[in-house]
Order: structure tokens, then sequence, then C-alpha cells
């Protein structure tokens, strides 16, 4: 199965898959935020796209395309292959350089970087039909306030993901009550019992407690009650494959 990648541009943005690492995970005490195994999953889940260049963008407040101008960091460059104001309203808009094509049934989901909160701007989330669409697609992102935000060379201003979209109308969602699965109820009961002794001995400043730090219920993919070795399906850490020229 392939994600074919056709540049529309001689040098286009530089394609590499998802990283975990975040500024504001970083800034955490003992970086504490990586332990959430779902967080760095997500983070790694999909490709990102590369700012060639650094560049200031400012907006106004004004609903005109002309109210959003884009500052690049070399004066002069003319930057608008890459990114301008073109549907206004504090909407920033960047070109990919790609044309992505997905086999059939398959779409792409484009956003920004999971979990990559930036002031002052929202990345806007778009699903693509990328199986049959012969034109390329565009990220956009929405100023929250007027002001002024950065993006610097080598941040991701792109985030692709490979979703089997069709197969979601298939889905029925069903509410049941926890009981008619005793097995199940059984685990949670458990979890639930040992998370709370787990939290208030962290609360009383338990010696064995402080040094643990953190349950690995979830990162090691065993339920609490049984333990050994995870379920052949739990992964904690994405490989996703670099992009390859033809």
């Amino acid at each position: 199965m392939q994600l074919e990648c056709f540049p529309t541009i001689a040098d286009p943005p530089e394609m590499v898959p998802g990283r975990p690492d975040r500024a504001w995970m970083d800034g955490f005490a003992g970086r504490s935020p990586y332990r959430c195994l779902p967080l760095t999953m997500a983070n790694t889940s999909g490709w990102e796209l590369l700012c060639p260049t650094g560049f200031t963008a400012e907006w106004n407040g004004g609903q005109a395309a002309a109210d959003l101008k884009v500052i690049p960091d070399v004066t002069g460059a003319d930057l608008g292959h890459l990114v301008r104001s073109h549907f206004a309203y504090g909407t920033l808009t960047f070109h990919t350089g790609y044309l992505f094509r997905t086999p059939p049934g398959w779409a792409v989901q484009v956003s920004g970087p999971p979990n990559g909160a930036k002031h002052g701007i929202q990345a806007l989330s778009g699903l693509v039909e990328t199986d049959w669409l012969p034109f390329p697609f565009t990220m956009n992102w929405l100023f929250t306030a007027p002001g002024r935000v950065r993006f610097e060379k080598g941040e991701p201003f792109c985030f692709i993901q490979v979703v089997e979209d069709r197969k979601l109308e298939r889905i029925e969602p069903v509410i049941r009550k926890l009981d008619s699965e005793p097995e199940l109820k059984d685990q949670y009961e458990v979890w639930s019992r040992l998370r709370a002794e787990f939290n208030e001995k962290l609360d009383a400043r338990d010696p064995e407690a402080l040094k643990a730090s953190w349950q690995r219920f979830y990162f090691k993919g065993a339920p609490p009650e049984r333990g050994g070795p995870a379920p052949e399906a739990h992964i904690n850490r994405r490989r996703l494959k670099k992009p390859e020229v033809e």
C-alpha cells in the first residue's frame, strides 16, 4: 500500500514521519506528558510537512485578504508559492507542494501537528478524498485574535494521516450497561481501585509511590490484575516510513 506524493513545485517542503516531541511537553517536570502514550502515539501517527523558511504572519482583525500580511525572514523573499492570505477573514493558507493519491477507499486527513498548540492561531482540519482527487489541497490556519505569529524554519505546518474513511459509516455506536460484560466490568473495577489507592499514596507523599511516579498499565498494554506480556496488537512506539523518491 502506498501514499503517492507528487511534487507540484520544483522544491516542495520536506516531508518526515511525525515526531513525538513537543516544546510544551518538554516544559513539564520530568517531561511527564511523555508518559501518556496516547499523546505520543497521536504525535507520530502521520507525516509532517515542514516550513522551508521562517516567517511572521500578522493580522489586524480585518476581513480582507490584505489585512493579513506574511513577512519573510529574508527581506524581499516571495513566499506566495508557500503561504499567503487566500480566503481572507484572518485565514493563513499554506500550499503543501504535493498532490497526494491514496488507494481506493482511503483518504487523507489533514490538520496541524497533533497536540501542537500555537498561541493566537488555530490549525483547521479537513478530510480529503485523495483516492480520486486530481489536484492538491491547501492547509489552513485561522487567527483567533488580531496579532502576530511565528512559523520557524523546520516547523511543521501540516500533518497528514491516511484513513480508511468509507468504513466509518458502517460503525454503529451502541450504549450498553457495563454489567452486560462481567469480565470487562471486573477489569475496570480492579483498575479503578488500584488507581484510587495509588493517587491516595501520591497525595500522602508515600515514598514508594513517589518513586514509581506513575502507573504503567496502559503503557505496558496489560490489564492490572493479569500482568504478563502485552497483547500482540499493542504498540508503544510508532515507526512510520520516510518518503522515498522514485
